[in-house]
């Protein structure tokens, strides 16, 4: 019987195997191709595409951000070592307006500034909530870099507005020169952009994980780490069981509490960029310092 029962589980043990094989293969030869491919598998569901991203970065693949004039919708293997981020990977994009992003750039070349950019897309497709999210992720950073200087997100984001106001009455103008046959429209002159602060790097960061779903361009805990490490000196990467107390130091990016027969118990995610570790927070230390945990800040813990 049981020779039997090996010979109907076989085939699918032969078929995974194949696929393990194949899986392995793409990786060990083709890795900046098959990744691509692997992150645009499941690109609405950042929780994944992060795992998949983290995994590219181990095998020596870099991940250039995305950008509205090199990005396509997926992404793609720009060479045998180097992927470029997709655009439909952005939360708040979607297929239709990443297409229209793209038939305006394939028909009119690359974009030149943000109001060229809004002059030239559809923005009933390519909407404010879209634009904001673009540039929340860094996808207009080379552009503004080229138009002066550092790239400025906050700027950008504040200009949305009168950027999309003023390309709205460019086309109204451009209708009515054409509907009373007036001759060339009047050329249209581009607003100011709206001079604001610039975002530090934890706020720039926060703002792409919003746009990204985690933190792409550096990790907000690498402002702290210098003075963290003067007495938390092992990463969370390198902790190993211990019966010994252990000092652990991250952000808190999740929590989430169960209740149990004690009571109310925690589990608090901190990340200092070199590994998540889920720690425990039983119910008489939650009650006594829940009012230091907090999402996107600091925690020290004091744990086994």
């Amino acid at each position: 019987s049981s020779g039997a029962c090996w010979t109907a589980a076989d085939p699918h043990t032969a078929a995974y195997a194949v696929v393990t094989y194949h899986t392995a293969w793409l990786k060990a030869h083709h890795c900046a191709a098959f990744m691509a491919a692997t992150m645009s598998s499941d690109m609405d569901n950042t929780d994944t595409v992060k795992i998949f991203y983290e995994d590219t970065v181990k095998n020596g693949i870099a991940v250039l951000g995305p950008d509205v004039n090199e990005s396509d919708y997926r992404f793609v293997p720009v060479d045998a070592r180097t992927i470029r981020y997709g655009l439909g990977a952005v939360k708040g994009t979607g297929q239709q307006a990443v297409e229209c992003i793209l038939e305006a750039r394939r028909s009119g070349g690359p974009f030149v500034d943000l109001f060229d950019f809004t002059k030239r897309v559809d923005k009933r497709l390519v909407n404010r909530r879209t634009i904001e999210a673009l540039i929340r992720a860094g996808a207009f950073d080379a552009i503004d870099a080229k138009n002066g200087g550092d790239p400025h997100r906050a700027r950008l984001l504040a200009s949305v507005g009168i950027a999309m106001e003023w390309a709205e009455q460019a086309e109204k103008n451009a209708m009515q020169a054409g509907l009373f046959d007036m001759g060339p429209a009047a050329e249209e002159h581009a607003p100011q952009y709206v001079e604001v602060a610039r975002w530090n790097e934890k706020q720039r960061l926060m703002e792409e994980k919003t746009a990204l779903g985690f933190f792409f361009s550096g990790h907000p805990f690498t402002a702290v780490s210098g003075e963290v490490r003067r007495f938390v000196r092992r990463t969370l990467d390198k902790l190993e069981p211990s019966r010994d107390l252990q000092l652990m130091a991250g952000l808190v990016t999740a929590t989430r509490t169960k209740l149990t027969a004690r009571g109310k118990m925690a589990f608090v995610t901190l990340d200092d960029g070199s590994a998540p570790q889920e720690i425990a927070i039983y119910n008489e230390v939650l009650e006594a310092e829940k009012g230091k945990i907090r999402e996107d800040e600091v925690l020290i813990v004091e744990g086994k």
